[in-house]
């Protein structure tokens, strides 16, 4: 399996994996941080937790938005190559920096890391896509290899970084997740031999260069009409799945009984399910689509979208379960999130593997780049969703809101499937490329 594919995409693997390690990190302690009172052991901001559900769902938009002009740079002038190396050096400026315990430098640290991702996050998957040539039967199998990259990174995240975080200091946390993105970057330079013709600028691609100026056919016009549509559902995918780093973090922080067998799980630990549950049921999941592709049945990806939105919803449904408990005994059981988590994480194996793939088969060569950058910005706008959403549960409850969630992905997801025909109609076949197989690595 390993062997098949080119060795740089080992390379990027790494890259994003530490990228992932830096980014997850961090977030799995940054609203904790911020709402921790000054006064405590290991001192945080003392905001009060609307204000820092605010701050998160900001800060989480602006890093995946900032991915359109992160594509436009990389399209129209440096290339992906660089443009992610730049993103890199930000990062690592970025998270180091958060290290220091002073307000200037959690305002600095945290707009050079949306600068940063906004310059790697897009391009790197771009590259991944560039290692293949058109048709290549590897290129879904060479995006499972990279995304199972990713949740590595983010399951050792939430371990390390979250429970030095809690337990030593903040800071040490976020200075850790400033050591990963330096390795990050250490091997993607070392790496550059096998990253030769991926990733160039457009003006030493002649027909890279052309078909900028080519204007868009039929065809290209109609499957970019899905691409955007596809960004709405992610908007609404997102939304529902980024309260993990906001509200139910905090919930699970204040609300749930984490004593097991006399000792206090770090609430960090939780976001570590998430990746964990990916790389155990990945495959799983994955050969159940490929199966059911082999027996003729619907396996489209815009077909997996609306069945994830609505596994994924149903967690929500735990959620709420663990909120009636908690208002009934004063703490929820600890197996209502792990729950949560588990359906969240097989909704997200539906829809969000192969949605990287998507966009570099449905996306014109000259658009490449920025319809990659819209998918993030997307994930962004979803992420920005997800805090109001969040925010939101200060006035009307979490059970209101946690409900609420489950009631609209049940919706979203029914609708998606009414209309599935006439998308993928639009597509005119290139649906036909895009299903799935096993997730093996």
């Amino acid at each position: 399996m390993f062997k098949e594919h080119p060795k740089g995409l080992y390379i990027l693997f790494f890259t994003e994996m530490w990228e992932r390690f830096s980014y997850y990190g961090m977030r799995a302690i940054l609203t904790l941080y911020m709402i921790t009172e000054v006064s405590q052991k290991n001192p945080g901001l003392g905001w009060d937790d609307a204000f820092a559900l605010s701050i998160y769902g900001w800060y989480t938009m602006a890093v995946y938005v900032m991915s359109i002009p992160g594509g436009i740079i990389a399209d129209r002038w440096l290339g992906q190559k660089k443009t992610v190396l730049w993103g890199g050096i930000l990062l690592v400026f970025g998270h180091s920096i958060l290290a220091v315990d002073a307000i200037w430098a959690f305002a600095a640290g945290l707009t050079l890391i949306v600068l940063g991702v906004g310059g790697l996050k897009p391009n790197i998957s771009t590259m991944v896509g560039g290692l293949y040539r058109e048709g290549d039967p590897r290129r879904d199998k060479g995006f499972t290899i990279f995304y199972i990259g990713i949740n590595i990174g983010a399951w050792l995240a939430a371990l390390i970084v979250g429970g030095v975080g809690e337990i030593y200091g903040w800071h040490y946390g976020f200075g850790l997740a400033g050591i990963g993105m330096t390795l990050g970057l250490a091997q993607y330079l070392y790496g550059q031999k096998y990253l030769k013709d991926v990733g160039e600028p457009p003006a030493k691609k002649k027909e890279t260069k052309e078909a900028i100026h080519k204007p868009l056919t039929k065809i290209e016009k109609d499957r970019m009409v899905v691409l955007f549509l596809s960004f709405i559902v992610i908007i609404a995918f997102w939304a529902a799945f980024e309260q993990a780093g906001g509200l139910m973090n905090i919930y699970t922080n204040e609300k749930v009984n984490r004593m097991f067998f006399g000792w206090q799980i770090p609430t960090s630990w939780f976001q570590s399910l998430n990746p964990l549950f990916i790389i155990i049921f990945g495959t799983i999941v994955a050969s159940f689509w490929f199966n059911r592709q082999k027996l003729g049945k619907e396996a489209s990806t815009l077909f997996k979208m609306a069945v994830g939105i609505m596994i994924m919803g149903i967690g929500f449904l735990m959620m709420s379960g663990a909120s009636l408990q908690a208002a009934s005994v004063g703490k929820a059981g600890m197996y209502w999130i792990i729950a949560a988590y588990l359906l969240h994480t097989i909704g997200e194996l539906c829809a969000s593997p192969t949605a990287l793939s998507f966009i570099t088969k449905l996306a014109p060569v000259k658009y490449g780049s920025l319809m990659m950058g819209s998918y993030f910005a997307a994930t962004g706008i979803g992420n920005k969703v997800a805090g109001l959403l969040g925010e939101s549960a200060s006035h009307a409850g979490e059970l209101q809101v946690f409900t609420g969630i489950f009631i609209f992905t049940a919706i979203f997801g029914i609708t998606l499937l009414v209309f599935l025909k006439k998308l993928k109609a639009l597509t005119h076949g290139a649906e036909d490329l895009i299903e799935d197989e096993p997730q093996a690595a």
